[in-house]
């Protein structure tokens, strides 16, 4: 039996998993402020409900980003910290993948555009084809604003679309799915690269950032403001 154990805090909503083949446990947790402390809780309870140690596990997953800085950091501080003690591979996802396979859980719609806010005015965003096997990127993880997104002309196309995201004209007329990253959906992946044999060392688990600025700064706030 193949066990995965999967966290995601990238966002508002912080998750954590356990994958045993094909049965979930999950736990979540709500509120950014508590995902530092929470996280490492939700996971003992994991544990203990599976009635298993975390060396018993063979892989941890977690989402990578992209997303808030402090969630991804809180991961990737984690994970390391946890596969050193255990002697376990890590398993990085990004975010907008695990939004996707969300998204086609939900939808059964191969082709998948995942938009999460990334504030500033911005949002990430990637396009993905997937199937039962495998997650294809069409169009990578990048930050940019709304308008600027570019999306492959597929029929027919889903948006998998975050808390905060307010679609502009040109998308609305796209099937849309609400979505969020989750740790369910990480582990998921996670189990699938672990057959594939995509593992990596506990000094490998490095945050996805697209962005190195992470506030506007008064001006910028004061002409956004104005230009709205």
């Amino acid at each position: 039996m193949t066990i995965i154990l999967a966290i995601e805090t990238s966002t508002e909503l912080a998750s954590a998993a356990l994958l045993a083949d094909d049965r979930y446990l999950v736990r979540e947790l709500s509120g950014t402020q508590t995902h530092s402390q929470g996280i490492l809780p939700a996971i003992q309870s994991l544990l203990a409900e599976a009635g298993i140690v975390l060396k018993q596990c063979d892989a941890i997953a977690f989402g990578c980003g992209p997303g808030a800085f402090t969630g991804i950091r809180t991961a990737c501080g984690i994970v390391q910290g946890l596969a050193v003690g255990a002697d376990l591979p890590v398993i990085p996802v990004t975010s907008l993948e695990a939004m996707a396979l969300g998204a086609y859980q939900q939808t059964g719609c191969a082709q998948i555009a995942c938009i999460l806010d990334a504030r500033m005015n911005e949002i990430y965003w990637a396009q993905y084809h997937l199937t039962d096997d495998a997650c294809q990127v069409i169009c990578p993880p990048a930050l940019t604003a709304i308008s600027l997104v570019t999306l492959q002309a597929v029929d027919p196309l889903t948006l998998a679309v975050g808390n905060g995201v307010l679609l502009p004209p040109e998308l609305s007329a796209f099937t849309v799915t609400p979505c969020m990253p989750h740790a369910r959906e990480i582990a998921q992946a996670g189990m699938r690269a672990f057959r594939n044999g995509a593992v990596f060392s506990p000094e490998q688990a490095q945050p996805m950032y697209l962005r190195n600025k992470i506030a506007l700064t008064t001006a910028e706030r004061e002409q956004a403001r104005l230009s709205a």
